[in-house]
């Protein structure tokens, strides 16, 4: 029953991290790859903290997971906390969508062919897809206008749509209580 407070404590040490690594890094296609070059090599302590950045969000994933599994085996999805098991559910995605942004900002070859494999699966989707394609990654390939895209969805919009649900998830639960403590 500790889960949740747990994911509080590392999405804080995320937030901390990025603000530190938002000093040096250069959202740009040219100076990307060199900025994290920057960070890792020169800057005091960069390393360290570019590294509990990256194995944070890692174990933010592992642990999301573990307390959704725990919600599930508890039966706190159920009423009267259905809404707070769908704003935890919207809370998982936005996890993932900061795992799926922060892969490309080292803007390197693994991440630049990894974010053009992941950007091809939108443009299957009948109708909306291509333009979704198009808009996600700003054009017709992955490119500079893609990293711009990317680092303010990671650095802005996700952490905007986090803040607004994880406030509205503890209110519920505070409101209704977390799940009893036997199996129902």
């Amino acid at each position: 029953f500790t889960l949740g407070s747990v994911l509080i404590i590392l999405l804080t040490v995320q937030l901390l991290t990025g603000l530190l690594l938002m000093v040096y890094y250069k959202p740009s296609a040219q100076e990307a790859y060199g900025s994290i070059e920057m960070i890792t090599s020169d800057v005091p302590m960069g390393w360290f903290v570019r590294s509990l950045h990256n194995w944070g969000s890692h174990l933010i994933v592992i642990i999301a997971f573990l307390h959704m599994v725990r919600v599930i085996i508890y039966g706190g999805y159920k009423r009267p906390r259905e809404v707070t098991w769908i704003i935890g559910v919207l809370l998982l995605a936005v996890i993932l969508g900061f795992g799926f942004t922060g892969y490309l900002l080292p803007w390197d070859q693994v991440a630049y062919w990894g974010t053009v494999v992941a950007t091809e699966a939108p443009a299957s989707i009948p109708v909306i897809g291509p333009l979704s394609q198009q808009f996600m990654i700003g054009g017709t390939e992955v490119a500079g206008p893609t990293l711009g895209r990317f680092y303010v969805g990671h650095v802005f919009l996700l952490p905007m749509a986090l803040i607004g649900l994880m406030g509205l998830h503890l209110i519920l639960i505070r409101y209704q209580g977390i799940s009893p403590l036997k199996r129902t």
